[in-house]
């Protein structure tokens, strides 16, 4: 018996995949995986007793990235270093990440019904478009998203991956209705406090993201009072997108290592939509004025 054979037949919870599983999968053969382990720490093997190596999903996604980026004529310990810095746990907020890693983005203090108008602004507008889009949706609690629910299940119907994440009373574990992964929030995690919308699209990617502000109890709930921000940058957009999917899989969402995977590269820079962005400022504008009082 090989030892990768010997190595497929022992099991753990979390990393199932022998050394043989990952390199069939990624089309490297075991010597070149053990090299880069020996010469770059990566892929990081979960050992059994026994000493043979074991991986996950995630690492298949990341040894693919690695072969991408080096196909791609980047420096194998560069692809590496890139890889591992995506896979390093980011802010589990969108509203804290974008501050983060766009300080200059503008944000401002808006009532619940101003909120209300401009994510049904952003959501008719790219139903209309009909794009591809990854779109990710985060509603606090469940009740809003019921609320929501006929809207987002037209938006699954033309979007290439669709995720919500609320504190779902009904779920301890990440479903999918209608095409739509709903991923449920604990007490303590931060976008459980979040307003977000983030739709990763080529031609108008656009995320809208906000906080409550505490305290507000007592305050109706159309007037209660969000600290937002929301832009049409690209990168902003995608490190949004990340967020949302690093959290899906820290929930074991199925598809969301491979989700990630599709994230990893920052968009390509082209030129903005200028009229596809006059047309969302206009629909804005308009939803604002008739449903933001």
């Amino acid at each position: 018996m090989t030892p990768e054979r010997a190595e497929t037949q022992e099991q753990t919870p979390d990393s199932t995949l022998s050394i043989g599983d990952l390199a069939r999968r990624t089309g490297l053969s075991p010597a070149t995986l053990r090299m880069w382990e020996t010469r770059h720490g990566f892929p990081v093997a979960r050992r059994l007793e026994s000493g043979h190596r074991r991986y996950t999903e995630a690492d298949v996604a990341s040894v693919e990235l690695v072969s991408r980026r080096r196909d791609a004529g980047v420096r194998l310990e560069v692809a590496i270093a890139e890889v591992l810095d995506l896979a390093r746990p980011t802010t589990p907020s969108v509203f804290a990440e974008l501050r983060r890693r766009h300080p200059g983005l503008a944000t401002q203090r808006l009532k619940k019904s101003t909120l209300l108008a401009l994510s049904w602004a952003i959501e008719d507008e790219f139903c209309a478009r009909a794009q591809r889009a990854r779109i990710f949706g985060g509603f606090q609690h469940q009740r809003y998203y019921r609320r929501a629910e006929p809207r987002w299940t037209e938006l699954a119907r033309v979007a290439r991956s669709t995720m919500v994440f609320a504190a779902f009373d009904d779920a301890d574990a990440a479903t999918v209705e209608q095409e739509v992964t709903r991923v449920p929030l604990g007490p303590t995690e931060p976008m459980r406090r979040e307003w977000v919308i983030v739709c990763d699209a080529v031609d108008l990617p656009v995320v809208l993201t906000a906080w409550e502000i505490p305290g507000q109890e007592e305050t109706p709930e159309r007037d209660r009072i969000f600290e937002a921000a929301w832009t049409l940058d690209p990168r902003a957009v995608r490190d949004a997108a990340r967020v949302c999917a690093q959290v899906a899989q820290a929930h074991g969402v199925d598809d969301a290592s491979g989700l990630l995977y599709e994230l990893a590269d920052d968009p390509l820079a082209r030129p903005l939509d200028a009229a596809g962005a006059s047309t969302l400022f206009n629909r804005v504008v308009a939803y604002v004025d008739r449903y933001g009082s």
